[in-house]
């Protein structure tokens, strides 16, 4: 058989010569060799910036006065107990760091205190949490 590119070039001496093999490296597995050709991003960062977009946030809901009048009774109740150590479970709204809105987050553990002048709430693994964010507290029984 003879061997000849379109550039006129005969390859007839080489072409049935056996494949080289290194005697320095190993090959090359056939998941690196398939990455290789496998496309790029031109545009790095893109499919991240696709998938922050499309994530889904909440709106903060705004409580009627019933409501903060019971979560204020709930938080005057917990305060009072705090020596006792209260176990609550507590609802509230964190907000996003990268776009506007958040989500709903619920949190179960001891009190360890209230702090009046931060308006916040800590909890004994050290979780604050804002006190005008609260939806919901359940007192463990």
């Amino acid at each position: 058989m003879h061997y000849q590119l379109k550039d006129g070039h005969e390859y007839d001496d080489i072409i049935d010569l056996p494949h080289h093999v290194s005697k320095t490296h190993s090959p090359m597995s056939n998941y690196d060799r398939a990455a290789q050709f496998s496309p790029f991003s031109a545009l790095t960062g893109y499919d991240e910036v696709i998938r922050e977009t499309t994530r889904v946030t909440e709106d903060k809901a705004e409580l009627d006065e019933y409501l903060k009048a019971e979560l204020d009774t709930k938080l005057r109740m917990i305060q009072e107990h705090l020596p006792e150590q209260p176990e609550i479970t507590v609802t509230y709204f964190l907000s996003d760091e990268n776009k506007a809105g958040g989500a709903y987050v619920t949190v179960q553990g001891v009190v360890k205190k209230i702090d009046v002048a931060e308006k916040l709430l800590v909890m004994q693994d050290e979780t604050r949490v804002p006190v005008e964010d609260i939806v919901k507290i359940t007192e463990k029984e």
